[in-house]
């Protein structure tokens, strides 16, 4: 990779293996705070605090989504070069997403057919056929309704597709003048007001669902943060990990205290804002150094072999892990919900999950992906615009502090 990032930087400069590292990194992150949850260390005072917070991991999915898929439409602008195809991009942005989820859905349905640990309002054919069209959080009381304690991180997916919904015409029109750069900086801080906007409405007025905090809207802040770094990369912008990654762990504590909300009892309203806007600073200053620079030891760590191959299947890890953390904490370990130990449930899951997302990556993936992930060095995986962005699951301090989800989008 070039030691500078200039403008017209070719659609190869995104396709660095760090980046899929980081992917890996997120999805472990939500593995640990699901596990967290389960196994009670949520009330472990401050530590508990930060294990709730590690859905950051979340965050630092969609920050990459926006930077990655922006990146095209911000390229074209910036050498004066044809629109990406809207056409192409929905087509790839279907065949990345659809077959894998589908089958994670339907297989989750499937197991929870004999397998009963707890309430699941979600399961009935209902609940298979809004999951299967990513609409399950548009309902009120969607806790109460349709979540699926196998698919509770599937919330997140909806939120994906909403923004690969609206994206084309986001680009369109930050984009429609042309490369204006500080104009389109401006037009995406405008566009980021729009999640603490959306949060005071949906936690003020009785108007939205009280699931409306975990729609599009609450989360938009994240996405454009990843879209101001694909803005910045064409401007030549530079970023080292020496400076973003301390400042982001920095962050990440202070999110971790009071400041973000607390895990029991109502949060007064400005701390749902509070929080996403630091999860979006600290999401996307984990991902500024990889996107601004791609050197030094922090990316070369998360280019490293192992962790560009499990971020290659992180994906799947993130649609398969909630359905068989559940296995394994009820069938393997016999553990009763909020005991046993956080490492263990962890551990086990990761055992049960990485061997069953490799044979779905290997299923599902499309053809492209499947050769880049049969490379023989961390080059040869480097993540393309279709495969690059994913979500990840359900908070289970949303799920404690606020079974509505009115306040807790992540």
């Amino acid at each position: 990779m070039p030691a500078s990032l200039r403008g017209g930087a070719p659609a190869e400069a995104a396709r660095e293996p760090a980046l899929t590292g980081l992917r890996a990194v997120a999805a472990l992150l939500v593995v640990a705070t699901h596990a967290a949850f389960a196994t009670g260390y949520l009330n472990h005072g401050y530590l508990g605090n930060v294990y709730a917070r590690l859905e950051i991991g979340v965050a630092v999915f969609f920050v990459l989504s926006g930077f990655l898929l922006f990146g095209p439409w911000v390229r074209a602008a910036a050498t004066a070069a044809p629109a990406p195809s809207v056409r192409r991009y929905t087509r790839h942005r279907l065949r990345r997403i659809v077959p894998a989820y589908a089958v994670a859905v339907v297989a989750a349905f499937a197991l929870y057919t004999v397998f009963t640990p707890g309430p699941n309002p979600g399961q009935s054919l209902c609940g298979l056929l809004r999951y299967l069209t990513f609409t399950q959080i548009y309902t009120d009381n969607y806790v109460a309704t349709l979540l699926h304690p196998g698919l509770s991180q599937m919330w997140s997916m909806a939120v994906e597709v909403a923004f690969y919904a609206v994206l084309p015409l986001l680009a369109y029109l930050l984009l429609r003048r042309g490369w204006q750069p500080r104009r389109i900086l401006l037009g995406l801080a405008l566009l980021a007001a729009v999640t603490p906007a959306w949060l005071i409405l949906a936690t003020t007025i009785d108007v939205l669902p009280n699931s409306a905090g975990m729609w599009l809207p609450a989360h938009l802040a994240w996405f454009v943060g990843g879209m101001a770094l694909a803005v910045l990369r064409s401007m030549g912008v530079r970023c080292t990990g020496a400076v973003a990654v301390p400042l982001a762990v920095a962050l990440f504590l202070l999110v971790s205290t009071s400041v973000g909300g607390t895990l029991h009892g109502p949060d007064p309203v400005w701390a749902p804002i509070v929080k996403s806007l630091l999860y979006a600073a600290v999401a996307t200053l984990a991902v500024a150094p990889l996107a601004l620079s791609g050197q030094g030891g922090y990316a070369r760590l998360l280019g490293s072999r192992p962790m560009v191959w499990l971020g290659e299947i992180s994906y799947e890890i993130f649609l398969l892990h909630s359905m068989l953390m559940a296995v394994a904490l009820h069938l393997v370990l016999d553990w009763t919900l909020f005991t046993g130990s956080m490492p263990g449930l962890i551990a086990t899951t990761l055992a049960l999950t990485i061997p069953a997302a490799w044979a779905l990556h290997r299923f599902t993936a499309p053809q492209i992906s499947r050769a880049r992930s049969a490379g023989t060095n961390a080059a040869n995986a480097r993540p393309r615009c279709e495969t690059a962005s994913l979500s990840a699951g359900l908070s289970s301090a949303a799920v404690l502090s606020e079974p509505a989800g009115r306040n807790t989008g992540s």
